[in-house]
């Protein structure tokens, strides 16, 4: 290296600048801050959509608070992020870490898996409702070949909010599955080497290995399974309508249902903003408490 080369002040490195996050805070400030505050004000408002919005001061909040309907659909809500938690996460960490292989077919067969997530919500609403249907569907054959009866998945006896939690699982596994997939050809193929040096298996591999270097995937994994559980409303709206009965009548759609069938916007922002304020906290904490804040790399000399 020459004496001038030497003499240059070395390269800058580290992160950008403030102004490479403008763009990103102005697109945040325009389409979800300001909405934010608007519905913020709007919760403390009589409106019906038309004319100018009443000042009401606590009394959405007050009704909220009282609502036993609000608290079974919070109760409902909280059901559907746990089970689509524990359901969705062991199957997508597995087929990640399969498809981050390399087993003959499996380009084509992560390309089958994948095939849910380009459908829209509506779309696989639609399709999962006729092939549930208890007069065409397979119900209606599947039943009394198995001595049951007339099967109604979608019409009672407290299975449809267990179909929804299947459905959304069906939908969402592919995209948890694409970024497991992703954090597991991350992990140094030395590491791998040196423990079957010493003799480990693949189980050993796996739960010593795999799973420790993929939490900071687990963890962004996890808080879009969360907040996309909390906000999950088309698919419910399209397969059941919130029943039989208020069965499936989670926070989303009640919001829904008050805001644009009953035009009671104040109350129907009022459980919007609560809906907000519940999934952040909860994205914040899971943040928190799983370390993933500090951005360490679990990438080997990272």
């Amino acid at each position: 290296m020459s004496a001038r080369t030497q003499g240059r002040a070395a390269p800058r490195t580290g992160r950008p600048g403030p102004l490479w996050a403008l763009p990103g805070v102005v697109f945040f400030a325009l389409f979800a801050a300001l909405p934010m505050l608007l519905v913020a004000y709007l919760s403390f408002t009589h409106w019906g959509g038309l004319g100018t919005p009443a000042f009401a001061g606590l009394d959405n909040w007050t009704r909220l608070a009282g609502d036993p309907l609000m608290h079974r659909a919070v109760g409902l809500s909280l059901l559907l992020t746990v089970a689509s938690w524990a359901l969705q996460t062991p199957i997508s960490l597995l087929l990640g870490v399969w498809a981050a292989g390399r087993q003959r077919g499996r380009a084509i067969l992560s390309a089958v898996f994948f095939l849910p997530l380009l459908l829209s919500s509506a779309a696989v609403a639609i399709i999962w409702r006729a092939l549930l249907d208890p007069n065409f569907g397979p119900p209606a054959w599947l039943g009394p070949a198995l001595g049951l009866g007339t099967l109604d998945p979608l019409g009672g006896g407290g299975s449809a909010f267990w179909v929804i939690v299947f459905v959304a699982a069906w939908q969402f596994i592919p995209l948890h599955m694409l970024l497991y997939q992703g954090g597991a050809r991350q992990i140094p193929a030395t590491l791998y080497q040196a423990a079957r040096m010493d003799g480990a298996g693949r189980l050993g591999m796996f739960w010593h290995i795999t799973l420790p270097q993929l939490r900071n995937t687990m963890t962004t994994s996890s808080v879009l399974m969360v907040v996309g559980s909390l906000t999950y409303f088309d698919t419910v709206l399209i397969m059941t309508d919130g029943g039989p009965g208020t069965d499936t009548t989670i926070v989303p759609y009640l919001m829904f249902r008050a805001g644009f069938r009953s035009w009671e916007l104040g109350y129907a922002s009022a459980i919007a903003f609560t809906l907000v304020i519940v999934a952040t906290l909860i994205a914040l904490v899971m943040v928190r408490l799983t370390g993933f804040g500090s951005m360490r790399s679990t990438r080997e000399g990272m």
